[in-house]
This record gives C-alpha cells, sequence and structure tokens, in this order.
C-alpha cells in the first residue's frame, strides 16, 4: 500500500514540474509573438515605400512603355525555394503544415528545382518527401538575429545573388532574364491570423517580371506631386530591389517566427490543460487509495478491540 501511494506521489511531483516548465515557455512563446508582430507591423509602412519607389524608378527607366517579354525566359528551367520552418519541436503541426504545402505546390512546377530550409525540422521533412535540398539555416531566436540570417540568405544562395544582379541602364526587359539563372524562387512560410492560427502561404520572389511592374503601377500615389529620380536611375532601381528583396525575405522569416510561437503557445494551452486533468486524476487516486489505507486500518483497530473484548468475558463470569 505505501508502495503505491509512494509511486503516486512520485508522479504527482513529477507532473507538478513538468507543468512548471509548460508554462514557462508558455510565457516566453506569448512575449515572442508581440515582437515579431511587432517588427511585421513597423515593416509595413517601409515596405510600401520601397514599391513607390521602385515605381517611380520603372517609370523614369521606361518613360511609361514597357516592352515585351523576352523569349529566353523559356529557356531557364530551374526552380528555387526558401522554406521557413523550426529547429524546436513543441509547435504543433507547424513543420508538417508548411512543408506539404510546400511539397504540394513545387510538384506543379517544371523544371529542376533548388530548395533551401530554414529549421533543421522542416529539412527533416523535406528531405523524407525527396525534395533536392540545396542548404539549410537555422532559425534566428530574436529579432535582431534576423537581419543577419538575411544576410547569409543573400549572400550563401546564388539563386537571389545572382538573379537579382542583370539588370542594365534603360532597360525594360524583365529584370533577372537570364537562360542561365533560376526561372523562379517561391517562398513558403507560416503567416499568422487571429488568435493562434496561422495558414501556409507562399510569395513569388523572383523574377521581377511585367506582372510585378504592373502590380506596382497600380500602385495609389500618396500625394498630388509625383517624383522624380535624382542621379542615374539604374543605380536607384539596383539599390530598391535589393532593398525590396531584403524586406520580403525579413517579413516572410518575422511572420514565421510569430506564427511558429503562436503554435507553440497553443501547444503548451493544450498541454498545460492536460497536466491538470492528468493532476487531478492523479490526487484523486491518490485520495482513494489514502482513505482505503486508513479505512483498513480503522478496520483493524476495530477488529481487534471487539476480539479484545470477546476475550476478557469469560474471565469476567469466573
Amino acid at each position: 500500500m505505501s508502495n503505491t501511494t509512494a509511486s503516486l506521489r512520485r508522479k504527482i511531483d513529477s507532473a507538478g514540474d513538468l507543468q512548471s516548465v509548460v508554462r514557462t515557455m508558455k510565457a516566453l512563446a506569448a512575449s515572442s509573438i508581440g515582437q515579431y508582430e511587432q517588427s511585421v507591423r513597423a515593416l509595413s509602412d517601409y515596405y510600401r515605400t520601397v514599391e513607390l519607389g521602385l515605381r517611380v524608378c520603372f517609370r523614369e527607366i521606361e518613360s511609361g512603355a514597357v516592352r515585351p517579354e523576352r523569349s529566353e525566359r523559356t529557356a531557364r528551367t530551374a526552380v528555387g525555394a526558401i522554406v521557413f520552418g523550426s529547429d524546436q519541436g513543441l509547435v504543433g503541426q507547424f513543420n508538417e503544415v508548411v512543408a506539404d504545402f510546400a511539397i504540394r505546390t513545387l510538384a506543379a512546377k517544371p523544371g529542376n528545382l533548388q530548395v533551401w530550409a530554414v529549421g533543421e525540422r522542416v529539412h527533416s521533412r523535406l528531405a523524407d518527401a525527396g525534395l533536392p535540398l540545396s542548404g539549410l539555416f537555422a532559425v534566428p531566436n530574436s529579432v535582431k538575429a534576423i537581419t543577419p540570417l538575411i544576410g547569409r540568405i543573400l549572400i550563401e544562395s546564388d539563386v537571389i545573388h545572382s538573379a537579382s544582379s542583370p539588370l542594365q541602364t534603360g532597360a525594360t526587359d524583365e529584370i533577372g532574364a537570364n537562360p542561365t539563372q533560376v526561372a523562379e524562387l517561391h517562398l513558403f512560410y507560416n503567416r499568422p491570423k487571429s488568435g493562434a492560427v496561422y495558414e501556409p502561404v507562399s510569395q513569388r520572389l523572383l523574377p521581377l517580371d511585367e506582372n510585378w511592374r504592373r502590380r506596382l503601377a497600380e500602385l495609389p500615389w500618396p500625394t498630388a506631386n509625383l517624383p522624380e529620380v535624382i542621379g542615374g536611375g539604374t543605380t536607384t532601381l539596383r539599390a530598391l530591389i535589393s532593398e525590396y528583396l531584403f524586406v520580403s525575405l525579413f517579413r516572410a522569416c518575422a511572420e514565421s517566427l510569430a506564427s511558429e510561437n503562436a503554435s507553440r503557445l497553443a501547444a503548451m494551452e493544450r498541454a498545460d490543460k492536460n497536466i491538470d486533468e492528468l493532476l487531478e486524476n492523479f490526487h484523486a487516486a491518490f485520495n482513494r487509495l489514502r482513505q482505503s489505507g486508513i479505512d483498513e486500518e480503522l478496520f483493524d483497530v476495530i477488529s481487534g478491540y471487539e476480539a479484545l473484548s470477546k476475550s476478557k468475558k469469560p474471565r469476567r463470569a469466573e
């Protein structure tokens, strides 16, 4: 009896320690969500400013004329992808959702695939699916660590670095239209929604083609005065395109991190609830065993008392 109650006591203590760890992780995840969502909101205005600047540059360089896309684009067959996941576990189906979405989307893309993974967990998922992986990047653990990660991606990934470089002065052909480069580059990541919900999304980062320019042309200018580009239009265009790539990658990474922590928060809330139920069951079982032990001891006392009482009655009669 004592061994059983002692075993339950150890289980109760272990579950209590685990619950304290879970609640600590809940607090960390909740605080992390705020900083990543705040960084995305702060980036939105700058992202729009970069897009407006690109619109002005294209207007200056092209003088309102857009040439048809060059035929060389059909010669390019490689398709690149960057998939943002997590390094750590306890995030529910976070990595499975974005990996399966990327696998389904890339399966419909013709040509050779080149895939980069951000996070060991999603890297393993993509490797199990048989995708050709070209690199692995560690997931940043704070907002400040996102910038070094984006810098490494821009440097180490020849897809991004080379596909954004072939710009010529006055050119109106598709940016990066080079038959030796990757035809398309896609970003796959989870985007947070209301509450702890997120959804997998994709963004085509490259090429910066006529459709992309047309979307920029539709952006309303915030004032009545249209600006002009001072100095070399192509130099400014290169700088803005570099900022556009950086901001797009930064936003994708920040939204992925916000979704990761939202998923971890939801997982920890479920774990906390399950531990509460487990502790309730343990305490109920412990109390039943303890009460059963007390009842048995009382029964032994009463039985002993009755036995002594019966043994004393014959002596009194004599």
